[in-house]
């Protein structure tokens, strides 16, 4: 990646126009193509960018300037020129091993494996990622009487959530051996649509404490 700290101004063509006047930036050249100009303030986004594929071409111009070039392969450009450069300097970031976050639906599921009693009492494990033709629940577990129960975990409770959840069961329940099969909608956050939706379904709601699964707080959950 190229990192360039400079007094610039830049000019973008493409479906529409853009101008930013002349003023002090950061231009990031990164090794995947892609260029970006972001401002010391206002945003985390960019004032302006070029998305790879796009080729970048450095000149000058006819009093001196240092001139980029950048065109896309849309044909959309972006004319950037530099009055000062304050900095400039190339960085090898090497292979980026990705984004890992804490108390994704993966961890939240692991625990839940682990302690399913923390959603209904008794409720036991009885396989991770059961198979149906359109995909697999979470978590398929049996209740103290015996009875199926289809766990699906999101980390924000949402309507779509609550569906896939519905989908999951009306095709469990045409199975003799898993009938009558109930579900348990299990999130860190649950939006009121989707809890109002759900109680209409017949589905419980299950707001997850995940760090009290992790075993630093009590209760680990609240049904409603």
């Amino acid at each position: 990646m190229r990192l360039v700290v400079a007094r610039c101004q830049v000019d973008y063509a493409g479906r529409l126009t853009a101008h930013l006047p002349m003023a002090t930036r950061v231009l990031m050249l990164k090794a995947d193509g892609s260029v970006l100009v972001h401002s010391d303030g206002g945003s985390y986004k960019p004032l302006n960018w070029m998305s790879p594929p796009c080729t970048v071409r450095e000149g000058t111009t006819d009093d001196g300037h240092v001139e980029w070039t950048v065109t896309a392969k849309s044909g959309d450009s972006l004319r950037i020129l530099v009055e000062e450069v304050v900095h400039d300097s190339q960085h090898d970031l090497g292979v980026d091993p990705g984004l890992q976050k804490d108390g994704v639906e993966k961890h939240l599921q692991e625990l839940l494996a682990e302690h399913p009693g923390t959603l209904v009492e008794g409720l036991t494990l009885v396989r991770r990622e059961f198979p149906t033709a359109i995909g697999p629940v979470d978590l398929m577990c049996r209740d103290t009487a015996g009875a199926s129960v289809a766990v699906e975990i999101k980390r924000r409770g949402e309507i779509d959530g609550v569906e896939q959840l519905t989908r999951y069961l009306e095709l469990l329940n045409r199975d003799p051996l898993l009938a009558p099969v109930r579900g348990i909608f299990a999130a860190q956050e649950i939006k009121p649509q989707a809890r109002v939706l759900a109680t209409d379904r017949g589905i419980t709601c299950a707001v997850l404490d995940y760090d009290a699964l992790r075993g630093m707080d009590d209760p680990a959950s609240r049904l409603f």
